[in-house]
């Protein structure tokens, strides 16, 4: 397709680049003020002859690493901008910071968007002005108006001083994941909104031959926090973490419910010893219809899993009077961040724009499995219940509802939940333990 000369307020360029037209993601019109980059303020028209430094929390070799890879070949012969990628994995955590604070050229950077603004706020870029400028990609739009508002709000809140200082990238959202002919063959025909209907739906699953749900450790907290919290709420179910005592008579109500479930054999027999990943496992081989789990589950097991895997999401159910509906859960992202003292703020921003709009945001989601960023970006066909379910969440949880806040609660969860399901510890001896 053929693409016109681009023109740039303060700048005037001819786009002689290797695809024959002008950038995708460029800004389509100048909207900054006065200021300095540091600030923000500064968000004028980015430049073509730079070459960036991104620290990213994804190996080369995952499908993340691999159409980020791409994609950085792609924005180079639109705009002739490098991004030189230092794949950190998972280590980004430990090396991070040492690199910022050695002075390290570093332009962005990405992880958890939890973690980057409580961990690393102090060196990031306001992203305010460049945020609601229109580029390419967005059409006429600013680009705040073309990806999710939901993200785009909870990135601000978790912010320095409430404001946008990160970019959401690779949302998710911890729900029930599903096999939806598990339920057809049980002759389930809706998802279970209340613990009734769940219960109801779980005695069909086994009458059918098949397990109703499974757990392990990695996600046993999440399983404790949620289920709590849709008794009492997220607000007393954190309170217990912050005051460091899992003693609400609910938690009794909790471990009455689940030793319930697992006497009538609507657990899997392995959840009390599964180690990660063995739960979901269970669930890609085909024996468990059920795990509380994340939007990233159909990814990861996707080696595992047959081909045509017929995914189904749904929000836990609710349960008590006084505790949350399903329209609370947890959900969030990673995010891109930008260094404070680079030298290309502009390029730098254009290069997110690339990678949450347009082909790549798109392009990310499929090979990934994943939630895209854009409002017009069609999700995978494995999460399409997975989206309903997220456009629906009005409270959002911390992760875990804040079990894992404390490692020694943490422990204790999975230590006392593992006995609960084994049959090796009664109700009231759960309650009595937590309350230790």
């Amino acid at each position: 397709m053929k693409k016109k000369l681009c023109s740039f307020v303060a700048v005037v360029m001819t786009c002689a680049l290797a695809l024959g037209g002008c950038a995708s993601a460029t800004p389509a019109e100048s909207k900054s003020s006065a200021g300095s980059a540091a600030s923000g303020a500064a968000a004028g028209a980015a430049k073509s002859d730079v070459k960036l430094t991104y620290y990213s929390m994804w190996n080369e070799t995952e499908p993340q690493g691999q159409t980020i890879t791409q994609a950085v070949d792609a924005f180079k012969a639109k705009t002739g901008i490098t991004v030189d990628v230092n794949w950190q994995g998972r280590d980004i955590r430990k090396t991070l910071q040492p690199a910022l604070d050695g002075g390290e050229e570093i332009d962005l950077f990405d992880e958890d968007l939890d973690r980057v603004n409580g961990t690393w706020g102090k060196y990031l870029l306001n992203l305010e002005d460049y945020a609601k400028k229109s580029y390419d990609t967005t059409s006429s739009k600013p680009f705040t108006d073309v990806v999710s508002s939901k993200l785009i709000d909870l990135a601000r809140s978790l912010g320095p001083d409430g404001k946008l200082s990160t970019i959401p990238y690779q949302p998710s959202s911890f729900l029930v994941m599903y096999n939806k002919d598990i339920f057809s063959k049980a002759g389930i025909t809706s998802v279970p909104k209340t613990w009734d209907e769940w219960l109801a739906d779980c005695a069909k699953i086994k009458a059918a031959g098949k397990t109703p749900i499974t757990e392990d450790d990695a996600y046993i907290a999440s399983l404790f926090g949620y289920h709590m919290a849709r008794l009492i709420g997220k607000d007393k179910t954190v309170a217990m973490v912050t005051n460091k005592k899992i003693d609400d008579p609910a938690v009794l109500t909790f471990a009455q419910q689940w030793k319930d479930m697992y006497d009538k054999g609507y657990i899997s027999k392995n959840a009390s010893g599964n180690i990660y990943p063995a739960g979901q496992q269970e669930i890609a081989n085909g024996s468990v219809a059920m795990y509380l789990n994340g939007t990233w589950l159909p990814n990861e097991i996707k080696g595992s899993a047959p081909a045509d895997f017929n995914w189904g999401t749904f929000a836990y159910p609710a349960i008590g009077k006084d505790g949350d509906g399903t329209d609370s859960n947890q959900f969030g992202a990673q995010c891109f961040g930008i260094n404070k003292d680079t030298k290309h703020p502009a390029e730098a921003f254009q290069f997110i724009v690339w990678m949450t709009t347009g082909e790549w945001d798109t392009k990310l989601a499929e090979n990934s499995i994943g939630v895209p960023m854009a409002n017009d970006a069609t999700w995978p066909k494995q999460l399409t219940e997975a989206k309903a379910a997220f456009d629906a969440t009005k409270t959002r949880y911390p992760w875990a509802v804040g079990m894992e806040n404390d490692s020694d609660i943490n422990a204790k969860i999975k230590t006392n939940f593992a006995l609960l399901v084994s049959g090796k510890l009664d109700a009231k001896g759960f309650a009595d333990a937590m309350k230790k």
